[in-house]
């Protein structure tokens, strides 16, 4: 997702300015006015700017830090500590000087008398809207201890859902690198120490041999120039991915094909359904938990079903027929949807649909990389026997010549 810096003025006046990740610019402005600020710029940075930030350290938290954060706090107001004591112990055991700093900054506001909510969305950029909106919640409802363990708990399902799909692809990923890097040592230096024997012994190659050599001599002539297709490639597919209607259009065709597209629609079902239950059992309003939920998908296509959804919602149209309107969210899930409207459970019922897909996620991906790393393992094989064939027709034909 592309990484926009902004800079903004406060209800009080005050100039400041931050990072924050964002499929587009204007949902960077948007997210500001919401927070009550006056946006006054907004830009897309590059990756030299990102690999600065990650040489110099940035100042947020990583999802595992605002994790241990969430638990921490938690734990030490469920044991009756005050917000002023907790975050003073959190101070102390911060893991490091980054961590340490949010967290004092966060106390100092607390201590001049404002929300903790509202000390967390001074950090801007840090914290999501959605967080700052479960402990709004929480603070309201006079439970901020209860929802901090509810927040963990999303925080870490969230975590543990994107640890297995990564998980899942390390093997793949590996077993690709590998296979690439064995063609091209074929390739660039086995078959290339063959050629001056064909040549001494003259005659005419097999075609597949000739092929085979034309290949590795390509590689070896033109490698620079793959690269930089291969560079370009990218740069070009990030670019489309940072415009909102290029984004779209390639959400789309994810959503559309056969098999991936149904792991999709599962885990932003599963992000979808976890967001707005933890905020309807927070007492957070539907429309709200919807429009909050909307920000957290990563699919732009689902997250614009989300939003009309939402507008139906406003009308009086239930919230499972809304969501079946276009048809790309899961039957299953809009049926138990349906049910805990029906029941006056909908808080719960989404819980148990993210629970539910969570599971069909793991089950999914474990069997699309049961596929796919047989498939991997024989087309490499193959290629391997393909190119190992034609070095022994070349040496067949060596002996018939001298024969």
């Amino acid at each position: 997702m592309p990484l926009f810096e902004y800079k903004a003025v406060t209800p009080g006046g005050e100039t400041f300015t931050g990072e924050m990740d964002a499929p587009s610019k204007d949902l960077v402005i948007a997210q500001l006015q919401e927070a009550g600020n006056i946006p006054v710029s907004a830009r897309e940075v590059g990756s030299g700017f990102r690999l600065a930030n990650l040489l110099r350290g940035r100042s947020g938290l990583n999802q595992r830090e605002i994790g241990d954060f969430t638990q921490q706090l938690a734990t030490l107001l469920s044991a009756g500590l005050p917000l002023d004591r907790s975050l003073g112990i959190l101070s102390e055991l911060a893991e490091n000087e980054r961590v340490q700093q949010t967290v004092d900054k966060i106390r100092n506001r607390v201590r001049e008398g404002i929300a903790l909510s509202e000390a967390l969305e001074e950090r801007h950029g840090v914290f999501s809207r959605f967080y700052i909106n479960m402990v709004r919640a929480g603070e309201i409802g006079g439970s901020l201890d209860q929802t901090l363990s509810r927040m963990a708990e999303y925080l870490e399902r969230t975590k543990e859902l994107k640890d297995n799909v990564v998980s899942a692809m390390i093997y793949p990923a590996l077993l690709v690198v590998l296979a690439i890097a064995s063609l091209i040592l074929l390739m660039v230096y086995v078959i290339p120490q063959f050629a001056p024997m064909f040549e001494e012994f003259g005659g005419d190659l097999p075609t597949l041999t000739r092929v085979v050599m034309a290949v590795g001599d390509a590689l070896q002539m033109y490698w620079w120039l793959i690269i930089g297709v291969v560079f370009v490639v990218v740069v070009w597919f990030r670019s489309q991915m940072a415009r909102p209607v290029s984004r779209r259009r390639w959400d789309a065709r994810f959503l559309g094909m056969r098999g991936v597209g149904e792991v999709i629609a599962k885990i932003e079902t599963a992000r979808l359904a976890r967001t707005t239950g933890t905020l309807l059992v927070n007492g957070v309003p539907l429309l709200s938990a919807l429009s909050i939920a909307k920000n957290v998908m990563s699919n732009t296509v689902l997250a614009d079903d989300v939003a009309e959804a939402a507008k139906q919602v406003k009308t009086g149209t239930p919230m499972a027929k809304a969501l079946a309107t276009n048809g790309n969210f899961p039957r299953l899930a809009l049926q138990m949807v349906n049910v805990g409207e029906e029941t006056g459970k909908l808080d719960d019922m989404l819980l148990k649909v993210a629970d539910t897909y969570d599971r069909e996620v793991r089950v999914t991906i474990d069997r699309l990389m049961a596929m796919l790393v047989p498939a991997l393992t024989l087309g490499l094989a193959v290629v391997i026997g393909v190119i190992v064939m034609s070095v022994l027709m070349a040496i067949l034909s060596i002996n018939e010549l001298i024969a």
